[in-house]
């Protein structure tokens, strides 16, 4: 396996830049999770790794070797689509040994190899099945199979998930977690579900418009944004925004319905716009009459109440299973743990530290 190495990485499409400089790290066996909106560039990206698009300008390194003008077939890569792109009129075994008879690797070789893919994706049972009496799961596992007996030396997975029912979902991430941690291959996949992020990655990257936003662990990232973009794009429900402006000795941020937030960072002058941000466990309901109650979402252990502000700032408040739940109509009053807010610069949307 083989880390991998990106130096100013550009994309453009005529006059239209889409990446914009880019500069990462990959390193040897870890799982690199690309993350971010639709039309950040993370597809776009991955595809410049694995040489299906053109790089105008930087470098890719594979290991030891500048691949950034090599072939695809020639980059010791394999990828694994959202769609399965299975053969139809092929068994499963055909299926995933395809590739390496095309490359003339002789029938020995290849019935090795694709046993111990199988043995790896718990395909035994179904390697005589064609793809239509397979599962969306199963066919999934095919591809990622077929991948797997090429032995690249990194693993590119591009949304391989959104095709899958919830359900299916949440067993595939367990799959793809479990090859990880079993074949220790360095593995880098896109998504823009920040769970499935959060839960497979090693590193997370964060994409916006062909930038890097940030590189960390999951839950550094949770905890320490370095800007509103990242803070709210990771955690689910996201993380609550409300303005407000600093005053001596905390923030005055009407939205939340109190007079002034104990300052949980460093304060700017006096009277400098901010934004406050806290995460829906981080806040509770209280008796009060200072938020309209919007909606209650009830799923089992926990709830989320959607209270709207008389500034009308939107807010979401985790309940837990045995905190009162409010009815929508209802005005109930708003209790914030100023300790665990987050304060960012109204201007430049950066965090205040």
């Amino acid at each position: 396996m083989s880390d991998v190495t990106l130096r100013g990485l550009i994309k453009r499409y005529g006059e239209v830049e889409v990446i914009h400089g880019v500069d990462l790290d990959i390193e040897d066996g870890e799982f690199v999770v690309f993350v971010g909106p639709s039309g950040c560039g993370k597809s776009t990206l991955l595809r410049m790794i694995a040489g299906l698009e053109e790089t105008s300008d930087g470098q890719i390194r594979i290991g030891a070797h500048d691949v950034t003008r090599a072939d695809p077939a020639d980059r010791g890569v394999a990828m694994v689509f959202q769609t399965y792109a299975l053969y139809p009129h092929m068994t499963v075994e055909e299926n995933m040994g395809f590739g390496l008879k095309m490359t003339g690797h002789k029938s020995a070789e290849i019935k090795d190899k694709v046993r111990e893919a199988s043995r790896i994706l718990k395909l035994d049972d179904y390697l005589k099945r064609k793809p239509k009496a397979l599962s969306g799961g199963q066919r999934q596992r095919v591809a990622i199979g077929r991948a797997i007996v090429r032995g690249p030396e990194v693993f590119l997975f591009d949304e391989p998930l959104s095709n899958l029912d919830a359900e299916l979902r949440v067993d595939m991430r367990v799959e793809i977690a479990r090859l990880h941690k079993e074949i220790g291959a360095t593995m880098i996949y896109v998504t823009h579900d920040q769970v499935e992020a959060m839960t497979l990655a090693d590193k997370i990257v964060v994409l916006r418009a062909g930038n890097i936003e940030q590189v960390g662990a999951p839950m550094d990232l949770y905890r320490d944004p370095d800007n509103r973009f990242v803070a709210g794009f990771i955690g689910s429900p996201a993380m609550n925004f409300v303005g407000g402006s600093a005053a001596d000795g905390g923030v005055i941020a009407p939205g939340l319905g109190a007079e002034t937030i104990a300052a949980p960072a460093r304060l700017p002058t006096p009277g400098t716009e901010v934004i406050l941000g806290l995460r829906p466990q981080h806040m509770g309901i209280v008796p009060g009459d200072s938020h309209a109650v919007d909606l209650v979402e009830k799923l089992g252990g926990v709830s989320y109440a959607y209270l709207i502000a008389a500034t009308g700032d939107r807010l979401v408040v985790e309940l837990r299973e045995d905190d009162p739940t409010p009815r929508p109509g209802e005005r109930v009053g708003l209790r914030v743990d100023a300790s665990r807010a987050m304060l960012f610069n109204a201007q430049t949307e950066r965090r205040i530290r």
